[in-house]
């Protein structure tokens, strides 16, 4: 996952509120029968709320409950019976971090934070899809436009864990969408030994650190 939208970090209230004035008739029929409660029998409180994101008549979002407070959402966005967004809440009911299966496969393999506006901020990424074992941290900001006007937010910097050691080896920075450098670890010390320079998405120079303790010391162009 190179890029992650910020549409897909509506709060939740806005996928489940949809004022009746403004919808027409089919819209509000096919809410009343696609919001449906679940209690708890024995306290009463409010444990899971249905919806149909599209108003095509067929639920596609599950929204566990805590009363009226959010938990996590699963949501089949393409509706193909299998769910590719989960939504996780904290304890103000705030949206947290967003999961998606970039595989397709009904299990998430990567997690979006957002910041205090919502866009994202962070990204975490799992090639195993176990969220335990997160080989793969892209950093964003918000305040830079991404690729081709994207206002979400801009890649800025990567780091990840080629050989499964739990450390990172691998080192990416970026600029207006396109990578400006790559640094490798080649002594496995956890600092990079040798960095890859792109300039206009071309390789300008090399750098290295042979030892990997005494910094880049050698520095090569490329003609």
């Amino acid at each position: 996952m190179r890029r992650a939208s910020a549409t897909l970090l509506l709060p939740w209230a806005i996928c489940l509120v949809c004022p009746l004035a403004a919808c027409s008739d089919p819209d509000r029929e096919n809410i009343r029968k696609t919001t449906i409660p679940t209690y708890d029998t024995k306290t009463g409180k409010l444990t899971q709320l249905t919806y149909d994101r599209n108003h095509n008549g067929k639920i596609d979002t599950w929204t566990d409950m805590d009363g009226t407070r959010p938990v996590m959402s699963r949501i089949d966005l393409n509706e193909d019976g299998k769910i590719d967004r989960w939504e996780y809440y904290d304890e103000k009911g705030q949206l947290a971090r967003v999961g998606f299966s970039r595989k397709d496969d009904g299990t998430p393999d990567a997690w979006a934070y957002p910041g205090p506006d919502g866009r994202i901020v962070r990204a975490e990424i799992s090639s195993t899809g176990d969220e335990k074992k997160i080989d793969r941290w892209e950093r964003y900001d918000p305040s830079r436009v991404g690729p081709n006007g994207d206002t979400s937010g801009a890649l800025v910097s990567a780091e990840e864990d080629t050989n499964g050691d739990g450390r990172p080896d691998k080192w990416e920075t970026y600029e207006n969408g396109a990578i400006t450098s790559v640094a490798f670890d080649e002594t496995g010390l956890g600092r990079p030994t040798r960095r890859l320079n792109y300039k206009g998405g071309q390789l300008v120079s090399i750098d290295t650190d042979p030892d990997g303790k005494s910094g880049f010391r050698t520095h090569t162009p490329i003609k």
